[in-house]
């Protein structure tokens, strides 16, 4: 049985900003349906903690795992050392180093927004949209076309023991969304039963049940490890997303 007790969540209360792209927006429809499954995660080896262990910095370290996957699908894995993630955790997320009165997570909206407009240890954020976590369809097309999904949760207490997290029946207080937390991961697999994400070093597969249940927050990342490896997928409609990403900026 799983043991997530001593881990560490942080993602805060959600933040959405009408400027925000939407993902549909740009899915043509030339677009054929999302594949069954889709999986980016077998050319990864080693996960890492990236410090969600010590500290709520899941909103960063949901942004190393992502490069992760980019990068061992493009052009060979590269893994953001924990100094680094450390030091985005402070600048994007307002943490000072060796404070835990400043350890409070992190809100995806901001460091998204942040990351998009400079980098991350050299990797650049294109664009993100966003998608309704309950429109599965566009969540599958986020993973399939684009290499995964950075969502947030709002975890129950019944999912610190789960090998797979699902919905516990009965449950009462401890199945109640937040009940434990938010939390912030990547998600670059899925298939006909559900998601897995990738958290405290590990992939974590989720129900369908529990993802509908529990997921509150989606947004689709272009990376531009992978755009410049693979180009824009055909059906999306890159031109016009950037073309309304000067418009706002």
């Amino acid at each position: 049985m799983a043991d997530h007790t001593k881990m560490k969540l942080g993602r805060k209360a959600i933040k959405t900003d009408t400027r925000t792209l939407a993902l549909g927006n740009y899915l043509t429809p030339a677009l054929p349906p999302p594949p069954i499954a889709a999986d980016w995660t077998k050319n990864v080896a080693s996960w890492g903690m990236m410090l969600n262990d010590s500290l709520g910095d899941c909103t960063i370290a949901g942004l190393g795992h992502a490069v992760q996957v980019w990068t061992a699908n493009t052009s060979g894995i590269v893994t953001v050392p924990d100094a680094t993630i450390e030091s985005y955790y402070e600048q994007w997320d307002g943490y000072v180093a060796g404070n835990p009165e400043t350890d409070h997570g992190g809100v995806e909206l901001d460091v998204l927004t942040r990351w998009q407009k400079s980098s991350f240890d050299g990797h650049g954020l294109l664009a993100f949209a966003d998608t309704r976590p309950a429109n599965l369809v566009e969540i599958k097309q986020s993973i399939a076309l684009f290499g995964g999904v950075y969502i947030g949760l709002s975890l129950p207490l019944t999912a610190q023991t789960q090998d797979v997290w699902d919905v516990v029946k009965n449950g009462g207080a401890n199945a109640r969304p937040g009940s434990w937390g938010g939390h912030c991961v990547f998600v670059p697999k899925y298939d006909a039963n559900g998601f897995t994400c990738i958290t405290w070093g590990q992939p974590k597969t989720m129900t369908l049940a529990f993802w509908k249940k529990y997921c509150d927050e989606a947004h689709t990342l272009l990376g531009q490890d992978w755009l410049a490896a693979k180009g824009a997928p055909s059906g999306f409609d890159q031109a016009q997303l950037q073309a309304n990403l000067a418009g706002i900026n």
